[in-house]
């Protein structure tokens, strides 16, 4: 039998041992961004679904691809500009 899950103490992304969250946004625009960052490079996969993702470098996380871990992920909307927030990341 298998322990119930318990919460951490905010019941939040931010109680998990190992990463780091930031978030930046513009209320006037409704618009932000959210950035996970792990203290250690990750193993990642990703399954997109929809007639019209947004998505930028989901690709090399297929398994044929030579990247093997991530070291953070950043969460927007899939719009022009929300793709473009991973620009401000890279930089």
């Amino acid at each position: 039998m298998t322990s119930p899950l318990i919460p951490g103490p905010l019941n939040a992304v931010t109680d998990v041992a190992g990463l780091r969250v930031g978030h930046a946004d513009d209320a006037a625009l409704a618009s932000g961004v959210t950035v996970v960052l792990f203290d250690q490079p990750a193993i990642a996969s990703v399954d997109v679904r929809g007639g019209g993702p947004g998505v930028r470098e989901t690709e090399l996380l297929a398994p044929e691809r030579t990247v093997q871990r991530i070291d953070a992920l950043c969460l927007s909307g899939g719009s022009v500009f929300g793709l473009d927030a991973a620009s401000g990341v890279t930089a």
